[in-house]
């Protein structure tokens, strides 16, 4: 299908870490297209209601989400991530009616769903690959946020919760035998992508 090793690869990782920026860079050394799959968590969000579909609706109306425990706000990203896994599966099954390689992103790709998808595709001849960025450092994320969102201030809480994703995602990924890289040095992380991937 293409002149990569992958038709699809899916990219995994918490929010703010530099998912966007690599598929970005991937997308243009391989002539793919990008999906990002929070277009897609919107466009859900958007046709379901908390009374209706409530697994993805678990953050409507609730406070300010920096005055909740990061436990309490982990344990909310990863049951609307598991809700959202059947999302996946039907975005990668399209992506594969295309002839043309296609890189998705984002951070509620759950490793649960990559390695079904994967499984599902390699039965009928697709190839399907994923990697999971990680980083650990709530620092760093926090100094990629004020990069990225300068308006909104040092956003400490939402990296912690980030970081505390990360790890998350890092060991659900080991458990499915998805490879986990880590996010720096920057410089090297596509090279990094591209050994894993063969």
């Amino acid at each position: 299908m293409t002149g990569t090793s992958w038709d699809i690869l899916l990219i995994g990782g918490a929010s703010g870490i530099g998912k966007s920026r690599l598929a970005a860079r991937l997308a243009v050394e391989h002539a793919a297209f990008v999906v990002e799959f929070d277009d897609v968590v919107s466009a859900v969000e958007a046709m379901t209601t908390a009374e209706h579909h409530p697994a993805v609706h678990h953050f409507d109306g609730l406070p300010d989400t920096s005055r909740l425990p990061v436990d309490e706000v982990l344990d909310l990203q990863i049951a609307t991530a598991r809700a959202l896994e059947p999302a996946v599966m039907g975005v990668v099954r399209n992506r594969l009616t295309v002839d043309a390689p296609a890189v998705i992103e984002g951070d509620y790709l759950t490793p649960a769903a990559v390695a079904r998808s994967i499984d599902e595709s390699a039965a009928s001849g697709r190839r399907v690959r994923a990697v999971f960025l990680h980083e650990d450092d709530p620092d760093r994320i926090t100094a990629n946020y004020g990069r990225r969102e300068p308006a909104a201030g040092p956003q400490h809480h939402r990296a912690r919760v980030s970081a505390a994703y990360s790890h998350w995602l890092a060991d659900q990924a080991a458990r499915h035998g998805l490879p986990v890289i880590e996010c720096r040095p920057w410089d090297s992380l596509t090279g990094r992508v591209a050994r894993v991937l063969g």
